[in-house]
């Protein structure tokens, strides 16, 4: 499974450029509300991302089986913490995870095993941590409440919500959560980093659903030709549909 093995190696290059904060990996008392988290404008202290155009919102899956790249479950943090932040501020969360050796399969067992994972984003909800995703922008910004900064909502509680909530997939075996709030961070290099995870599984999605075996009319056929493994996907696809 390197398809995105590249690509969390050029996130973590970003990252060991920066000052890093390592967050406790443990057990937390604080709620996951589910659906019902709803923040309204007038209940909020500020946004993580979004505000138009002007911040950086970015939400990222990436999954490898390899310890090298994540050795165990982390959690780290790139500039304030929430009762430290006081407006909105650009914003990134990456999940990078690490599966065992052979467990996601091939083909649409495959594709779903990772959509699963990115899926975690839709199935968390810290009290007081508003995630708000839009695919039509591709963008991941987050609402967090006035009354929950007050109660003590930190990246420690949410992040540790979200580990728990992805260790309910049995194939995951570690992962490194990163948050990133430092204005100065170098945002488009991580976008183009995101992007590209995007376009990855676009390209999973598109071979799987449609069996392309003309790559030189394929719009996606820059992926296939750049990203270790995605030809491998395409033609056991291709024999398989020819069996």
């Amino acid at each position: 499974m390197k398809l995105y093995d590249p690509i969390i190696s050029r996130i973590l290059s970003l990252c060991r450029q920066a000052s890093v904060r390592e967050l406790p990996v443990c057990d937390v008392d604080w709620r996951d509300l589910g659906k019902e988290n709803l923040i309204f404008r007038q209940d909020m202290a500020y946004e993580l991302g979004g505000n138009g155009d002007r911040l950086f919102a970015l939400g990222a899956t990436a999954v490898t089986d390899d310890p090298a790249l994540v050795t165990e479950d982390e959690i780290v943090l790139i500039g304030k913490d929430l009762p430290e932040l006081t407006a909105d501020t650009s914003y990134a969360r990456i999940a990078l995870v690490r599966v065992a050796p052979d467990t996601l399969g091939e083909g649409n067992a495959l594709y779903n095993a990772v959509k699963q994972m990115e899926f975690v984003r839709y199935h968390v909800s810290p009290e007081g941590f508003m995630t708000r995703v839009s695919l039509i922008n591709g963008t991941e910004s987050a609402r967090v409440s006035k009354q929950a900064l007050e109660k003590g909502l930190t990246f420690t509680k949410v992040g540790n919500l979200m580990l728990r909530q992805f260790h309910k997939n049995a194939r995951i075996v570690s992962v490194k959560l990163i948050f990133i709030t430092d204005p100065t961070f170098p945002f488009p290099a991580l976008k183009d980093a995101v992007r590209e995870t995007e376009r990855i599984t676009k390209a999973m999605d598109h071979i799987l659903k449609n069996g392309m075996t003309d790559c030189e009319s394929c719009s996606l056929q820059k992926v296939c030709e750049e990203v270790e493994g995605m030809k491998a996907l395409h033609f056991n696809m291709t024999n398989h549909k020819e069996n």
